[in-house]
């Protein structure tokens, strides 16, 4: 009985060592396990490559999409805003320094956020005074900047103080948002002015911003805006290679800024 049981001890105990030499000589194809196929997109390129541009949008109004031209515009606007293009981060640093500013006021003011926006394309890349008398990172003029509440005189000049000059838009971007009750519609108006749009709007019988005919500069600036975003949100989609910048000069330069002009 005793051998019996020795002999099937025996047997299991062969079974295993066998079971044990067979896994440790079978090779792991490491490759395979560790790598992603050369050919796969990341999650952003594939969502992009399935949606075409029907997830861009500005203050949640949505591109419209299955109309070539519309996409046209905005394929040139994106390719813009490049990296290849622009050769600069300072939209990037713009950004870093001013949002944590500009958020909290258009938050306080309930307006949406991607109208931080706005002074990156209006000062992000080239500052100063426009030829028009335009100024300041929201690009106020003097009459329109003093309606809402801004100094402007040979002494002070309010509009180039991120705090106030916000607190000033947000005042304005309300008002003409009771005017035209659409946001797309709002950002035209902030760049071509309230009367003129809504004198085309009349003279079109047309309230749709992209199948409005406005002037240029105002027929691009929605998709410059759906183009700054993308950039900034997604911008190794375009060529940037971000990494942590220390931003703390940039801050310094818009806090010395407005110190000089409170002087």
């Amino acid at each position: 009985m005793i051998k019996k049981h020795l002999c099937t001890c025996m047997v299991v105990l062969l079974a295993l060592v066998l079971s044990k030499m067979f896994i440790y000589s079978t090779p792991i194809n490491k490759e395979a396990k560790n790598t992603i196929p050369s050919g796969t997109l990341s999650v952003v390129e594939a969502v992009k490559k399935e949606t075409g541009y029907s997830t861009l949008n500005f203050a949640d109004e949505y591109l419209p999409t299955g109309d070539v031209n519309i996409e046209k515009k905005i394929k040139r606007s994106l390719k813009a805003y490049s990296f290849e293009k622009l050769r600069t981060y300072k939209l990037h640093k713009n950004a870093k320094a001013w949002f944590p500013i500009i958020e909290p006021v258009l938050e306080e003011y309930n307006i949406p956020e991607d109208f931080k926006y706005i002074p990156l394309v209006e000062s992000g890349l080239i500052e100063g005074t426009s030829h028009r008398g335009a100024s300041g990172l929201w690009q106020f003029m003097p009459a329109t900047a003093r309606a809402f509440g801004l100094k402007v005189n040979g002494a002070v000049d309010e509009r180039h103080d991120v705090q106030k000059s916000t607190v000033a838009a947000c005042k304005y971007l309300n008002a003409l948002y009771k005017e035209f009750g659409n946001w797309t519609l709002v950002a035209a108006a902030y760049n071509v002015g309230s009367g003129s749009l809504r004198k085309t709007i009349r003279m079109q019988n047309q309230d749709d911003y992209y199948q409005l005919k406005l002037n240029k500069e105002t027929s691009n600036y929605v998709y410059k805006l759906i183009s700054t975003k993308e950039v900034i949100e997604n911008p190794w989609d375009y060529g940037y290679k971000i990494e942590k910048r220390d931003t703390k000069l940039a801050l310094e330069d818009v806090a010395n800024a407005n110190e000089n002009n409170q002087m």
